[in-house]
């Protein structure tokens, strides 16, 4: 999955060599500070699986702990935290959050330690060879002029929509899902609606599927999507420009949620931050050591989107992939952690 470069290399045997000279490289001689099964939210995304397999290896072949993951949905798994019956999420998400959340953390209930990404993109997407081409595979650019929502229109009939052939096709969200208001809004204040109809797919797998098959086809494609995900992980795909966000721009587009056509005014999504949080017991039992390292852990998106990329390719589940990742790149993480927690999880692996 990862190449081992030289660098990896040193900075295990650095590892490996500090931690038997402190006397400290046997994985006996872990002791967790909480006695009992810290248990984790496994929400029903793979990015969130993912990040609960690099934490949960790091407490457990690291710090001695035992560690189990609970599955289930957002709000479930929120107010399972709130009760105390879940101890770490890995993945909240800034943006949408219900009602009750901060609430939560203003009293104390749950504690926010970190922001694990800060970089979540969505957008609008073309495949890279769309505009520059691909000699490989044989490809011409098609549309080398396409950089912003505001060159569509004049590409309409390279996008050219199958039942509406006058007309060009974007990929909307998923049909019942925000982003589908949120764009459906866009497509009409960018006046994409005097060129285009926009199609919404009634699954996630069915505009995943739409992109990856015209995607190895060679074939122009055009719609929404998000990261981090492992279909932008797999291809190459451009997000391609819109005006910049701004409080009251965003204000606008969901004020005219029922009233799309209406909208004049439309700018690009924010880039979205998701936090680890954890909840009050779990904050109270753990000690400095394992509270800095959650505090500390920070994976781009662009790492998980990779990871998530060699999943779908290998059929690897998100804990094998997070194995990996800590056994081949020792450079992303082991700063998270004291040398001796980095040295048994690195012994533990090999």
């Amino acid at each position: 999955m990862f190449k081992r470069t030289a660098r990896h290399t040193i900075v295990a045997l650095t590892l490996v060599s500090l931690a038997l000279f402190a006397g400290t490289a046997s994985a006996d001689g872990a002791e967790c500070p909480i006695d009992r099964t810290i248990v984790f939210a496994d929400f029903d995304w793979d990015s969130a699986m993912l990040l609960n397999g690099i934490a949960r290896t790091i407490l457990e072949e690291g710090f001695g702990c035992t560690t189990d993951a609970f599955p289930g949905s957002t709000i479930p798994m929120y107010q399972a935290t709130i009760r105390g019956d879940i101890d770490v999420l890995m993945e909240v998400s800034k943006v949408n959050v219900p009602d009750f959340w901060p609430g939560a953390l203003a009293d104390g209930s749950v504690v926010e330690l970190t922001e694990v990404f800060d970089d979540a993109i969505q957008g609008f997407y073309v495949p890279r060879f769309v505009i520059e081409g691909d000699a490989e595979r044989g490809i011409e650019p098609s549309a080398p002029d396409l950089r912003s929502v505001s060159d569509l229109p004049r590409y309409a009939e390279l996008f050219r929509d199958p039942e509406q052939p006058d007309r060009g096709r974007l990929h909307n969200c998923i049909l019942g899902w925000q982003c589908e208001l949120i764009n459906t809004v866009k497509f009409y204040a960018y006046g994409l609606d005097e060129t285009y109809v926009t199609f919404e797919p009634g699954t996630a797998v069915a505009l995943a599927t739409s992109m990856e098959t015209a995607y190895v086809r060679g074939e122009p494609w055009l719609g929404y999507y998000w990261a981090p995900t492992w279909l932008l992980g797999l291809l190459d795909m451009v997000r391609l420009d819109e005006p910049a966000y701004t409080d009251a721009c965003w204000d606008t587009i969901t004020a005219h949620f029922d009233t799309p056509e209406q909208a004049e005014v439309a700018c690009a999504y924010p880039d979205a931050a998701a936090a680890i949080v954890v909840g009050a017991a779990f904050h109270d039992d753990a000690d400095e050591a394992m509270l800095d390292f959650l505090a500390a852990m920070r994976v781009p998106t662009d790492t998980i989107s990779e990871l998530l990329a060699h999943m779908q390719e290998t059929g690897d589940d998100p804990l094998g992939a997070a194995r990996s990742f800590l056994a081949e790149r020792p450079d992303a993480w082991t700063h998270w952690v004291d040398v001796s927690v980095a040295e048994r999880v690195l012994a533990a692996l090999d």
